[in-house]
């Protein structure tokens, strides 16, 4: 079996623990970020959980492995209000590291509205100035020791991150959230970027295309090149 997909439904198998088990780390694939990971598989077969994040990527498993697997988004309809709710009853820590600077304050500032009590102990951009920079931030987290540690630098760039961030002595438990702040801060009106009916209809990819012009390229590629890959890769071709 393909290990990135062997990781998926193992993940789907453990979901119970995820908030709960110290020490790991998790990342969501779509179709198009599947694509890095079958390209970097010893980066990705280092995470401890990998989610299915797209109705395609779920479909592809299901066809070809007969797994059925549950569809997981670090977003505000899934994975992101669970773990804020879980963080807010259980008085748990978060650290973001995310997008830009005036995003990640904006986002935020719209967490901390909605969530007043969620304990938000740090976040910062997810570009550094140089390799210093970034150091200094791993040792700050590892410092801070948060909870929960959320990053989103775009693919293999997170998932970089947040591995060499647990190398390093993080024990707490790390995310990547992908285009979840950005997404937050420039067109969520409180923290809830997909409106109800694109998560009712599962058309989250639709509403995304019109609202992020710039993700439409990404889809194409996502419906033409994620089927043949996803084949290859489970016969071995």
């Amino acid at each position: 079996m393909d290990i990135v997909v062997n990781k998926i439904i193992n993940t789907e198998n453990k979901i119970n623990s995820v908030f709960i088990d110290k020490g790991k780390i998790y990342t969501f694939l779509n179709p198009v970020s599947y694509l890095d990971a079958v390209n970097n598989r010893d980066l990705f077969s280092q995470f401890d959980g990998i989610f299915a994040d797209g109705s395609l990527v779920i479909r592809a498993i299901k066809l070809l492995y007969q797994k059925k697997v549950e569809k997981r988004e670090f977003d505000m309809s899934s994975m992101a209000r669970s773990l804020f709710n879980y963080a807010i009853d259980n008085e748990k820590t978060i650290y973001i590291i995310a997008s830009k600077q005036e995003e990640i304050e904006n986002a935020i500032g719209k967490f901390k509205t909605k969530y007043p009590n969620l304990n938000i102990i740090g976040y910062r951009s997810g570009f550094f100035k140089d390799s210093q920079e970034y150091n200094a931030t791993i040792s700050k987290v590892i410092s801070l020791s948060p909870d929960y540690l959320i990053v989103g630098m775009g693919a293999v760039k997170q998932e970089k991150f947040l591995l060499k961030t647990k190398n390093a002595g993080y024990n707490g438990i790390g995310f990547t959230c992908g285009a979840f702040i950005t997404q937050t801060a420039n067109y969520a009106e409180e923290v809830d970027f997909f409106p109800e009916w694109a998560v009712r209809y599962n058309v989250r990819f639709i509403y995304r295309m019109f609202k992020e012009p710039h993700t439409r390229k990404r889809y194409l590629k996502a419906a033409f090149i994620f089927p043949y890959k996803f084949i290859c890769n489970k016969y071995g071709l």
